[in-house]
């Protein structure tokens, strides 16, 4: 923030000299403008090339900086014109990302965030992710290029993650689990055809569905995930040949699919001849007790495509993840992975090796069920304490999210708003849904912030709701 500033100061004082000099008038050298704003010789370079890519200055190495000639006739340059373009792109449907570029908004100064889909700074292992990607950046190899499926040692690693029939040569490696979703959505699914999706679902599913030409087709959940009988009824009604499911703390729900229904969802699967994507991403993020094994570990015909991340345990700039998949159905995902980006970054694949396979991951996974069963020990008892009317489905055994039905009558879209006038930021349920919300939500997210924060922002919300 001071460089910041100083480099502010710099461009000031200098595009107030230049607008006052004729043109080819020498400015303040380097050294002076280092001496009177106590400024790095970085950040004034950095100053007078924003200068000159503004035309407003030229610098001559060895000579100094001056000031550029100003452009004939009018002062005001003429606006452009892009007016164009809607003719252009009539014809095509735009892109809708629904709501993610509010939840991917960098939260204002000062204000508590109750949404996001990342650890907060302090729950990252910041310290862990730097030796690794330095011990990588040492090796000549690193740098090179890489087979599309991935890097081999990192790819057998989440094979074993996965357990079961999951294998390394069935896994292919991602930049990140939106991409790797959006990716299986193409794979298997054409233009046009329904995919169904539990109800609520996560929304950057849904966004990605209907970006890829896809049918969001909602199945009700309850308290125990997805229900069986009307997942195969749904089949039975639309045709779909394609189940996008979290069985393990449901994002938003927080839900895990019971374990007297996993049996069921497989067969409704296999008997529409069906593929079952698992969105596995909160494996990393368990708080109470052990979490139960992947479906794709019990599932020998390869009906479950398994994906897995490790940006929301890690670090949001950790843009790995893996999806796996056998016969033709992982070659068409290893196929549309290189349509889109050939492989993923060298740096960031041996990066993630070495930062897995030492001591100080699995640190970093303990301490930080310790830091998440605190946070969501705190914000559920601040619920409890200041907004009693507001109904938790389900404690969540993990994740980084809690879901929570509003009273009756209350607009969760209005709600959010508000409370961003009053300073927290919360996520309304509404994007959550593939079709109508059949009641007002909220999802809060206990990962961004520390406990008194949390309960800051439950008080927040209370007075809001008293408006």
């Amino acid at each position: 923030m001071i460089d910041g500033n100083t480099e502010s100061r710099v461009i000031e004082d200098v595009r107030t000299a230049a607008r006052a000099l004729p043109p080819g008038s020498r400015l303040p050298s380097v050294r002076e403008l280092m001496a009177r704003h106590r400024a790095s010789p970085v950040t004034v370079q950095r100053a007078l090339s924003r200068l000159a890519g503004e035309g407003l200055v030229v610098p001559r190495p060895g000579r100094g900086t001056f000031v550029a000639e100003r452009a004939t006739g009018s002062v005001t340059p003429k606006a452009p014109d892009l007016g164009w373009q809607e003719v252009a792109l009539a014809d095509r449907p735009p892109l809708q990302a629904g709501s993610l570029d509010q939840l991917l908004a960098v939260p204002p100064t000062g204000a508590i965030a109750l949404t996001g889909g990342y650890l907060g700074p302090d729950l990252q292992p910041l310290a862990a992710l730097g030796a690794a990607l330095g011990r990588a950046a040492r090796r000549p190899e690193t740098w090179g290029r890489l087979a599309v499926e991935g890097l081999d040692p990192l790819r057998e690693w989440f094979a074993r993650e996965a357990g079961g029939h999951v294998r390394g040569h069935d896994v292919v490696i991602c930049n990140g689990g939106q991409p790797a979703l959006a990716t299986t959505f193409r794979a298997l699914a054409a233009p046009g055809e329904p995919v169904l999706v539990e109800s609520p679902t996560y929304l950057g599913a849904i966004a990605a569905l209907r970006a890829a030409g896809l049918r969001a087709v909602p199945v009700p959940t309850d308290e125990h995930g997805v229900r069986p009988e009307l997942l195969a009824g749904a089949f039975a009604l639309t045709g779909a040949r394609v189940f996008y499911c979290q069985p393990l703390h449901a994002n938003p729900s927080g839900t895990t699919l019971a374990a007297e229904r996993r049996a069921a969802v497989l067969e409704a699967v296999t008997a529409a001849g069906a593929f079952l994507i698992e969105d596995d991403w909160a494996r990393d993020l368990r708080i109470d007790g052990d979490a139960p094994p992947p479906l794709a570990a019990g599932d020998p015909d390869g009906h479950v495509v398994y994906l897995r991340s490790l940006t929301k345990s890690a670090a949001p700039g950790l843009r790995v993840a893996a999806v796996s998949a056998r016969g033709a159905a992982g070659a068409r995902l290893k196929a549309a992975r290189i349509i889109d980006d050939f492989f993923v970054s060298g740096p960031l694949q041996h990066a993630t090796l070495e930062l897995v396979s030492t001591p100080a991951w699995r640190r970093h996974l303990k301490t930080l069920r310790t830091e998440l069963r605190a946070r969501r020990d705190a914000l559920v008892a601040a619920l409890g304490e200041h907004l009693p009317d507001w109904e938790l489905q389900t404690v969540p055994a993990g994740g980084l999210h809690v879901w929570v039905r509003l009273p009756d009558g209350v607009d969760d879209a209005a709600l959010t708003a508000r409370a961003v006038a009053a300073g927290v930021l919360v996520s309304p349920g509404r994007p959550w849904f593939a079709a109508e919300p059949p009641a007002p939500h909220l999802r809060l997210t206990f990962a961004g912030a520390p406990a008194p924060d949390l309960a800051e922002g439950v008080r927040r919300l209370a007075k809001v709701m008293q408006k």
